[in-house]
């Protein structure tokens, strides 16, 4: 709204204000479908999967929490996220190659983890985040091409909407992939509580870090965002810069910590 509102007076402040609605309203109502179907999640029965079933119905009561819907993702690359904007209305996908390759230590790991998104209400923090990141970048770009950069305002006023326009995203970027790197960090530790050992975190977050450098995942960067581990992707660079996951030898520095002060 401030940026709006210098570069468009009371009109310009008026239609961010309208867009920040907007996006958060669709990120709070729909942003756990728009996750499943980008991911190619299918919707899977306890038939299915009953050791799926019986480790996310025992780490759910143990949270006090109602067991979120289960969806698989038929891709290799082992790997799992949590959505939706409550408990109540939360799910669980997990790809086909974490379901065949975690031991049942390393899966009730894995699910109390993205439980413990659920628990912390991660998901709409990160939603609510990842949409004020985009509401900026969108109306700082707004406010160079109608401002500061149109041509009819040079000197200072074209230099700051320049500024504006590279600044405020980065910005933005950098204070949701913060929020993001923190949430993981709290995951981890409360899922290794809800479990009662890091143990089976640690082997898992070993395994997936070592098979996800090597078999890439097709979902596109705002779901991936959503994983246990940051999947392969093509065009990857700036890993360690702009990811959203923190590094997994500090995670898992962290889960051996607990054992120690434990």
């Amino acid at each position: 709204m401030a940026i709006g509102g210098a570069f468009g007076g009371r009109g310009g402040m008026t239609l961010a204000l309208c867009v920040a609605i907007v996006m958060n309203g669709v990120a709070y109502f729909f942003s756990d479908k728009i996750a499943l179907v980008s991911a190619g999640a299918q919707p899977i029965s306890r038939e299915q999967a009953p050791r799926l079933y019986a480790v996310m119905e025992r780490l759910a009561a143990k949270a006090n929490i109602p067991v979120p819907k289960l969806y698989l993702i038929p891709q290799p690359a082992p790997n799992a996220f949590a959505t939706g904007r409550n408990p109540s209305h939360a799910s669980v996908a997990v790809t086909q190659g974490l379901m065949e390759l975690m031991n049942d230590d390393e899966l009730e790991g894995v699910i109390a983890h993205e439980l413990s998104h659920v628990r912390n209400y991660d998901i709409l923090t990160s939603s609510i985040a990842a949409t004020l990141a985009g509401a900026v970048t969108w109306v700082a770009r707004m406010g160079y091409w109608f401002g500061g950069g149109s041509g009819r305002q040079r000197g200072g006023n074209g230099l700051v909407g320049l500024l504006m326009l590279i600044l405020a995203p980065l910005g933005a970027l950098l204070l949701q992939l913060g929020i993001s790197r923190q949430r993981e960090y709290q995951a981890d530790a409360s899922g290794a509580k809800m479990v009662g050992h890091p143990y089976g975190l640690i082997s898992a977050l070993e395994k997936l870090g070592a098979y996800n450098k090597r078999i890439p995942m097709d979902i596109p960067p705002t779901t991936s965002a959503l994983m246990i581990v940051a999947p392969l992707s093509a065009g990857q660079i700036f890993s360690s810069l702009f990811s959203t996951h923190p590094p997994l030898a500090d995670r898992i520095a962290e889960l051996r910590n607990m054992t120690v002060t434990r």
